[in-house]
């Protein structure tokens, strides 16, 4: 595909995918691939779900746009079960929370940091997250991502925001001065390499945030709707955020996110503080509707944490990988050196492509593994001997046409 016209913003592609069904693309020309990264954990209902298809198919037939300024059917629903899913997990059992509707998970965390800013008033607009994070890359979003060398094509950053060590509460606490009113952290580092946060750090956040009224955020945009075993990354841990931003799995590929907070923190905005053109549109809302009944009604936690089992064993049962991390369907193999031979995760993640297998190098020594929830233990079978196969052959290695 030609790229003359665009932007130089996402390299040259190796594949034109044209058609998805579960967890199977194909290309322009006709090859077969499984797809075990989900558009960066996205589709986690695999590709043209049946229910979503019919969903925003028949929406698209009846009201695609009006604007904010007038309700749409699909809302009431859709705010219910997600604030009941936010609060399902222990210590959630609180007065139900506010949702706003964003098109992305960027603009959903540019929306928390806003919300942050104005509840906690001027003098108490610092942000501290941590080093290996990623929220986004709009510029306050960005901010808060702790990955300086992606700050430097843009400086000066905005002011008020720091980083330490992630799963490090005692450089967290020392970073907490009177001008800090929000915490943005993951409950999986996912573009960080795929590294859980430890549940008694997160109780230990909690707690510090409480004492000094600062706002717990959660950013769940990939590890929230059952990837990780839990309808949300945080309730692993047993704790409650002030404020969760949701978005990747949200739609199965619709573009949509969301910011819910808790009551007292949502009421600091008002009408003019925050706003979208095509935030919360019908079409979104009934893609995330039909995305949420066929969740609910699979368990997609319990199947999550089920093959996620499964995968991790079978990642671990390949010579070549030494140590599988992460939660649920989402997983990154860490590669021996051995198997390595100077090259990077993103060599292997290319000679799998090349093989069938859709992976990525989350790292340059970690392949992060987000298959969707109705990939069968089959094609788990599959996609692990592609990735054995590459491994073994050398990861130049490439399949046959």
């Amino acid at each position: 595909m030609s790229r003359a016209a665009l932007m130089n913003n996402y390299g040259t592609p190796p594949v034109t995918f044209v058609r998805g069904d579960g967890t199977e693309l194909w290309d322009d020309r006709g090859r077969r691939y499984l797809d075990f990264l989900c558009g960066l954990a996205v589709t986690g209902l695999g590709h043209a779900h049946p229910a979503v298809t019919e969903a925003v198919a028949a929406q698209a037939g009846t009201l695609i746009h009006t604007s904010n300024l007038f309700a749409n059917e699909p809302t009431a629903e859709v705010v219910e079960t997600l604030d009941r899913l936010i609060r399902s997990g222990p210590g959630g059992d609180t007065e139900p929370g506010r949702i706003l509707f964003q098109n992305s998970g960027a603009e959903a965390v540019e929306a928390a940091l806003k919300l942050a800013r104005k509840h906690q008033g001027r003098g108490r607009h610092g942000v501290v997250s941590a080093y290996g994070s990623f929220h986004g890359r709009t510029l306050a979003a960005l901010a808060a991502t702790g990955q300086p060398t992606k700050h430097e094509p843009f400086q000066p950053m905005p002011e008020g925001f720091r980083h330490v060590p992630f799963d490090d509460f005692g450089a967290l606490e020392a970073a907490l001065d009177p001008t800090v009113g929000a915490v943005v952290l993951e409950s999986v580092q996912g573009e960080g390499g795929v590294v859980p946060a430890g549940d008694e750090y997160l109780q230990a956040v909690r707690r510090v945030c409480d004492e000094r009224g600062i706002l717990l955020v959660m950013d769940e945009i990939q590890t929230g709707l059952a990837r990780t075993g839990r309808w949300f990354g945080y309730q692993h841990a047993g704790v409650q955020p002030d404020v969760v931003t949701m978005a990747k799995a949200l739609g199965n590929g619709v573009p949509v996110g969301a910011v819910w907070a808790r009551p007292d923190v949502a009421a600091a905005f008002v009408p003019g503080d925050h706003g979208s053109t095509f935030a919360g549109q019908p079409l979104a809302l009934a893609a995330v509707r039909a995305v949420l009944a066929q969740m609910q009604a699979m368990d997609a936690p319990a199947v999550a944490d089920r093959l996620g089992a499964d995968l991790r064993d079978r990642l671990l049962a390949i010579d070549g990988v030494d140590s599988v991390r992460g939660r649920g369907l989402l997983l990154a193999a860490e590669l021996s050196e051995e198997a390595g031979a100077g090259r990077s995760a993103k060599d292997v993640a290319s000679a799998c492509l090349d093989r069938g297998l859709v992976v990525n190098g989350v790292t340059p020594t970690a392949l992060r593994l987000a298959p969707p929830f109705v990939v069968s233990t089959e094609q788990l079978a599959e996609g692990c001997a592609i990735l054995a196969g590459v491994l073994e052959r050398g990861w130049g290695a490439t399949r046959s046409p």
